[in-house]
């Protein structure tokens, strides 16, 4: 049997006010946005940085050398393309193009993921041919496969409700692992159900 190769990919927003978390900033504030995108960046790093296997930061914008995440545990790359869709993608075929067998795609605005989802997620892997981790806000917060299939990453509404549904219908005919729903901080509503994040703005 050939070597699996397990990589993980974490996409995250350069930390900067005005650039993370537009829809929470509208009713906090820049400043507080980006406290609140700064604490779950650190709560991503501490969930995957033990994880048993490859990873790799990518950067909406300029890579960063000296940050939270150290460079002997994470690699480092530059996120590429138009939309969301596009920058996956290009996410997704570089890796496989790097030899890794199962590839997983996380985001950083999570506060209730564990180190046992991502853990399944690979395990899923093993069993079917793709993996995703609904999120409550109708999209998902983990996606998972094998090889590269570029139909998931096409005609999709990026950043509403449809996408998990747009997602799963590609997907009909694959097998597939479905994980516990999470919930991503995005609206200051989904804010509210935790008070560590409240008293980050206080």
């Amino acid at each position: 049997m050939p070597q699996i190769k397990n990589l993980l990919m974490i996409f995250t927003r350069n930390p900067e006010p005005g650039k993370v978390k537009k829809r929470l900033a509208a009713k906090i504030g820049d400043q507080n946005a980006l406290k609140i995108y700064t604490f779950l960046l650190q709560r991503t790093f501490r969930v995957t940085q033990d994880l048993p296997c490859d990873k790799v930061v990518y950067y909406s914008e300029a890579i960063q050398e000296k940050d939270i995440w150290d460079n002997d545990i994470f690699q480092k790359k530059e996120q590429k393309g138009r939309d969301l869709g596009e920058r996956m993608e290009n996410a997704f075929r570089t890796g496989f193009a790097e030899g890794y067998t199962n590839i997983a795609i996380i985001g950083s605005d999570l506060l209730d993921l564990q180190e046992e989802d991502l853990k399944k997620a690979f395990s899923g892997l093993l069993q079917t041919d793709y993996v995703i981790g609904p999120a409550q806000d109708g999209g998902y917060y983990l996606l998972g496969m094998k090889s590269l299939n570029s139909d998931l990453f096409r005609n999709k509404t990026w950043g509403t409700d449809a996408v998990l549904q747009q997602t799963l219908q590609d997907l009909k005919n694959e097998t597939l692992t479905l994980l516990e729903e999470r919930n991503d901080i995005d609206t200051y509503e989904d804010m509210l159900e935790h008070p560590e994040l409240q008293q980050i703005i206080e």
